[in-house]
């Protein structure tokens, strides 16, 4: 008899070695036998999975038959090579366990890390207090079909339980969790693409109907609409990135004007073709669009900063501001890394320094742009600008008073939801839930050295 235990193990470099869990059982018997398990808001799920923490990082465990867990790491590395939104896959474990000990087999773990301030479709639903982000997230899933299409993936198995959800400045950015069944091409044939858009309307429409047997779906999103919906605003992005634009010999600056309604979508362009149209002297023009991040990239290498799509436009937005506002002071013109350097140094950095004690688990760039929304908010309540101290402060007493509420209320089984206050309407990003704690330190000696 084989004994039981770990067989074979993966990890990539910057992560624990994971070798203190307890390989021998299977993840349904780790409850009570495992200190490090923790609870997030999670989706539903057709495997056994668990999370567990090392320090402030949280990783997620998806119990596998060996030859799936194997083609899921694989394919989680190519998303992540080609920098497509999905989780990041951090190892594979191949264990003997007292489950499978009578079989002769093995079975593998999948271990990703746990993509922090997310959330599952189902949260959004039933919490109350996140009611402006359901239709968003028609939005973020067309766009993320985009994407991951645009990059040559192709899902199989495209549905609401099997993408998370992430905050970004007002809307959701989506990423995808799971790839059993998925296929990584050089280019996606239009046959695939669509397979997988007729997939994705059936399953979003199976688990609006789930979630419809549990909680009161708005009208807006109804069970067999919601789904053709998403593939109407696919249909329409994906046609408007990939539109050929003819071009006459005096007509040059139509490419600047291409690029620049490409970026204005979020999306970068790595490569710009001129062919011949046919007609005459007329040149077509085809745009390659490479990701949808450009304003991410543009920030970073402008402050160094980490943001989402959507916030990185909003922070960018003031920092243009800003270089406008010192053109006019100073009577000439200010080069863009001057005007970031002064909102990093006047802004941004004594903003997030005044909210550390109410930050949570929130990132400081999400942080920063639910101050400036509650800035709105309030202006608009006041008719006139209230000033960002002012809002700052209103929004330190706003996340204090809600410091009792969790996301692990608004968990299946878990306690209903309390009354809120609301001292803007709507109010911000955080609007009637708290980011979740911060996991336990680990035992000394077992926290990570690094990771992204």
């Amino acid at each position: 008899m084989p004994p039981i235990g770990l067989t074979a193990i993966q990890i990539r470099q910057g992560h624990p070695d994971f070798l203190d869990l307890p390989w021998s059982l299977s993840l349904a018997e780790w409850e009570g036998k495992c200190n490090r398990l923790v609870q997030v808001p999670r989706g539903l799920s057709r495997h056994e999975v668990l999370f567990v923490s090392y320090g402030k990082v949280i990783y997620a465990l998806k119990e596998l038959p060996p030859r799936v867990g194997q083609r899921e790491y694989e394919v989680l590395r190519g998303l992540e090579e080609r920098e497509l939104p999905a989780v990041e896959a951090v190892g594979l474990v191949k264990a003997r366990t007292s489950a499978t000990l009578s079989e002769g087999e093995e079975s593998s773990v999948l271990i990703t890390r746990f993509l922090e301030g997310s959330l599952p479709y189902r949260t959004l639903f039933m919490n109350q207090g996140l009611e402006r982000y359901r239709e968003r997230l028609l939005d973020a899933m067309a766009s993320l079909l985009v994407r991951l299409h645009l990059g040559g993936f192709y899902w199989g198995d495209c549905s609401l339980s099997n993408t998370l959800f992430r905050r970004d400045a007002g809307e959701l950015q989506a990423y995808a969790v799971d790839a059993e069944t998925s296929e990584l091409h050089e280019h996606l044939s239009d046959g695939k693409r669509l397979h997988d858009l007729d997939i994705m309307e059936e399953n979003v429409a199976g688990g609006l109907a789930d979630l419809a047997a549990v909680v009161e779906l708005p009208p807006s999103l109804e069970v067999f609409e919601t789904g053709p919906t998403i593939r109407k605003r696919y249909e329409r992005l994906w046609e408007e990135i990939n539109k050929e634009i003819p071009i006459a010999p005096n007509e040059s600056y139509r490419i600047h004007e291409r690029i620049r309604a490409l970026n204005d979508l979020g999306f970068s362009v790595g490569e710009v073709d001129l062919v011949a149209s046919g007609e005459s002297d007329h040149l077509r023009m085809r745009t390659i669009v490479t990701d949808r991040s450009y304003h991410r990239h543009q920030l970073h290498n402008l402050l160094g900063i980490v943001a989402e799509e959507k916030q990185a436009t909003l922070l960018l937005n003031e920092i243009q501001e800003l270089k406008a506002t010192l053109a006019r002071e100073l009577n000439r013109s200010t080069p863009l890394s001057t005007a970031a350097f002064r909102w990093l140094e006047e802004r941004f950095n004594p903003t997030v320094q005044k909210l550390m004690p109410v930050r949570g688990a929130t990132e400081l760039s999400e942080l920063y742009c639910q101050v400036l929304e509650h800035k709105w908010f309030l202006s608009e309540r006041e008719k006139k600008d209230v000033g960002l101290e002012r809002a700052i402060e209103d929004y330190k007493e706003l996340r204090k008073r809600q410091k009792d509420v969790t996301v692990a209320s608004f968990l299946p089984g878990g306690p209903a939801s309390p009354s809120l206050p609301r001292l803007a309407q709507p109010i911000s990003a955080t609007d009637g839930i708290q980011e979740a704690a911060p996991a336990p330190e680990a035992p000394s000696g077992d926290s990570p050295t690094g990771g992204r």
